[in-house]
């Protein structure tokens, strides 16, 4: 190991497995770009990690965030999703969910991808920090105030800056791993083929 990881993750194995697998990591695949924008909208107020331990609620309950699913929702399974424990149960973030997919799939058509829209915002390369502490990184930066700030025009709901940030951050159009961790890019392996 090169150094010390994040330290927010704790020693909870599902929080270290995301940490070392997942946070940071540049991610192009639109129906993860999906998914992890409805995770972080839906973790407005609440820990990582409750969120983490309901992902799979999510995806059950929200067609494996199929966007196109998502936006086609009746009123009814927003409902029946509203009763389900396996996801947070507040009525907005649900009813956001199906809002924000339709308003994702605008943007697909308008700019061939989510992923394209949204990189395109760092001329396609991951902004990379060198924080010796992990607790250096913004709530919410420039960046963050742009990409929101058009989410919201678009039509979209629970994209503030911080929850945007925090987006940014999961999906690796920044990464923030403290500058000795082994996940920073500076460090870590290539995947393998």
């Amino acid at each position: 190991m090169t150094g010390e990881r994040c330290p927010w993750c704790g020693t909870d194995p599902l929080y270290i497995a995301y940490h070392d697998e997942e946070w940071g990591r540049p991610v192009h695949d639109d129906r993860k770009l999906f998914e992890m924008l409805i995770l972080e909208g839906a973790q407005a107020g609440l820990s990582w990690i409750t969120i983490l331990r309901k992902r799979d609620g999510y995806r059950r309950r929200f067609h494996q965030f199929d966007p196109q699913r998502v936006a086609a929702m009746s009123d009814e399974e927003l409902e029946a999703a509203l009763q389900d424990p396996g996801i947070v149960r507040n009525r907005l973030k649900v009813a956001s969910a199906r809002r924000n997919a339709r308003v994702f799939i605008a943007m697909q058509a308008e700019h061939g991808s989510f992923a394209d829209w949204l990189w395109s915002h760092v001329d396609r390369q991951p902004v990379v920090s060198r924080f010796a502490r992990y607790t250096e990184a913004p709530a919410s930066t420039p960046l963050s105030d742009r990409i929101s700030k058009a989410l919201k025009k678009a039509g979209m709901n629970f994209v503030g800056s911080t929850v945007i940030y925090a987006y940014l951050q999961a999906v690796g159009v920044v990464s923030d791993h403290q500058a000795d961790c082994p996940s920073h890019p500076d460090h870590a392996k290539p995947p393998s083929a």
